[in-house]
């Protein structure tokens, strides 16, 4: 009865095993196939790619498109724009959120307890329910317009504040006190030993902001109006689904869109295999701790 009890659980980990392989594989088809007609359209010459056919490797082989984008389209400006924004506000980002956990980690904090739980209300808090007031507010300051209100925007978040408190809480205090005993202030000890011990945090929390930011789309189209401060994401709308806005004589082929949007997820697939090992260990760790 045994034996013939484990041939049975054998055999459903098999069945289950199995389904559960078809199920990954259809969800990488899923992923992988658009992406790879993307490419192969972005590859292809203008007339190749206005054929309504899904292709997975160029018909004509060309680079036009990525020529056509980058230099009678300006896309390198937008792109610039972006990276500006991208790479100072995440840099702000995980330091602000970094400081206000290693805070958040002192036992004697007076009104610690009330910091967190309001910190976790503002994560109820839609982002769509405070763009007037923060437009107004922006308004205000004559921050519309300018690069610094997208960096301004989403500067610091309670998700990465609370995620780095847990990653700090799981460095054992006695290290802080020790240095203390050995004479070093705080700001010492933030940065040589907390910020040394939580490298997956910091990645985790990096590689968040940074796609975020990357893929920023609704601060841009209200706080910008200027052509010349549009950011990857707006400038390619206008390309791809807007694209009388880009000239009235100027026909933009398939070949021309699907090179801009390459062009947008390559940063993104170039900054994750360095992340990455920290990133799965961050995830893990951070979401373990009390």
């Amino acid at each position: 009865m045994g034996s013939e009890r484990f041939e049975r659980l054998g055999w459903k980990n098999k069945l289950f095993d199995t389904v559960n392989l078809l199920f990954l594989l259809i969800l990488m088809l899923v992923m992988v196939v658009p992406f790879l007609n993307v490419l192969a359209l972005s590859f292809s010459s203008g007339l190749a790619s206005m054929q309504p056919n899904v292709v997975l490797f160029p018909a004509q082989f060309s680079a036009e498109g990525y020529k056509t984008i980058w230099e009678s389209l300006d896309l390198w400006r937008p792109f610039l724009n972006s990276t500006i924004v991208t790479v100072v506000g995440t840099v702000l980002h995980v330091l602000l959120s970094s400081l206000a956990g290693y805070v958040l980690i002192h036992p004697h904090v007076p009104g610690k307890k009330g910091v967190i739980t309001f910190i976790l209300l503002t994560m109820m808090i839609p982002q769509e329910a405070v763009l007037i007031p923060l437009y107004v507010v922006n308004k205000d300051f004559h921050l519309i317009n300018t690069l610094t209100v997208l960096v301004l925007s989403g500067l610091v978040s309670g998700f990465s504040i609370l995620l780095m408190r847990n990653f700090f809480m799981g460095i054992p205090y006695e290290i802080a006190e020790a240095g203390r005993i050995d004479g070093a202030g705080d700001f010492w000890i933030f940065a040589r030993i907390y910020l040394r011990l939580a490298a997956p945090g910091l990645a985790t929390v990096s590689l968040f902001e940074f796609v975020g930011r990357w893929n920023m789309f609704t601060a841009p189209l209200i706080f910008i109006n200027d052509s010349m401060k549009y950011t990857l994401q707006v400038a390619l709308k206008s390309i791809i689904i807007d694209t009388s806005s880009v000239s009235s004589n100027y026909l933009v082929t398939t070949n021309v869109k699907m090179a801009g949007i390459v062009i947008a997820i390559l940063p993104l697939i170039a900054v994750y295999p360095f992340v990455q090992r920290f990133f799965m260990k961050g995830i893990m760790l951070g979401a373990s701790k009390e």
